[in-house]
């Protein structure tokens, strides 16, 4: 989810892709909305006739006209959204720009205090879903800066936007689907999902899909709160790698066994290589 002026943010997430491979295994229960959407377009003057025809479609799917009054009164269509979807091209750098300009000292001096400040909570994780604290905490760093900025678009309006748009209409519009669904569980509020221009969300940056799908309540509070908790947003984390076949114990760089499961987080392999890079290095500095 490349961004180009935001710090880890800006070169990090391209998150979106790999989350949406999520989409299509989720169940989506009584509440959730079907596959069939309004035909999409690609300009803005068609957008509130979809709209309409969207919220149809979900109210005779079951999602209530209140979750849907919330969740999508004031939606537009977002041009900034389609800009970001067009321009990623930092992807297509080589492995060592792109990674000499995420893998600071900086970046590493904050990791490595994290990883220890964090550390009783690590191995709590670690415990339960065999996935690492470094890796966890190189993810959370390159995703959000250590959550520092979990992104400022109305996730609603982003995914809706991108749900019209004709590029990946169908994989959008299962996850404004799933964002709904959020909804209607009084999971989160509209007002609360705010993040990245793809519709992630949190501190490690979830598609809806795959907060229904691995999202977990590990401080205890009764809640799944990917964008305060730490705790939940990092267990949550390792949850889907270990939903994706991590394997504790195995190695995470190219060529070893957890690489492929990295890849199931995101798609690109010059981000994917970032992660491991950063994550070795914490461990190689314990």
């Amino acid at each position: 989810m490349n961004r180009p002026s935001k710090s880890a943010k800006a070169w990090g997430a391209l998150k979106a892709w790999g989350a949406l491979l999520a989409a299509s295994t989720l169940a989506l229960g009584a509440c959730a909305v079907s596959a069939r959407a309004a035909p999409c377009g690609s300009s803005a003057p068609g957008f509130p006739q979809w709209l309409e025809e969207m919220k149809r479609d979900a109210a005779a799917d079951g999602v209530s006209q209140r979750t849907l009054d919330a969740a999508l009164t004031g939606v537009t269509y977002d041009h900034a959204v389609i800009g970001r979807d067009r321009g990623q091209r930092i992807f297509h750098q080589s492995f060592e720009k792109f990674s000499s300009r995420l893998v600071t000292s900086a970046r590493l001096s904050k990791a490595r205090a994290l990883l220890q400040r964090h550390a009783a909570l690590l191995a709590q994780i670690e415990a339960r879903y065999g996935v690492p604290g470094a890796v966890l905490v190189a993810i959370w760093g390159l995703e959000t800066g250590f959550g520092a900025d979990n992104g400022r678009f109305r996730t609603m309006q982003a995914l809706a936007t991108l749900a019209y748009d004709c590029r990946r209409s169908a994989q959008f519009h299962e996850e404004l689907n799933h964002a709904l669904r959020i909804v209607e569980r009084g999971d989160m509020s509209p007002a609360q999902m705010r993040g990245d221009w793809a519709g992630e969300i949190g501190q490690t940056q979830f598609m809806p899909s795959s907060y229904l799908k691995y999202g977990v309540d590990f401080d205890g509070d009764g809640r799944r709160d990917l964008i305060r908790s730490t705790a939940d947003a990092l267990a949550s984390t390792a949850n889907f790698l270990k939903g994706k076949g991590w394997r504790s114990g195995a190695g995470w760089n190219e060529g070893e066994p957890n690489f492929a499961v990295l890849l199931e987080w995101n798609q690109a392999r010059v981000y994917v290589k970032t992660i491991a890079l950063l994550a070795t290095k914490l461990t190689d500095a314990q």
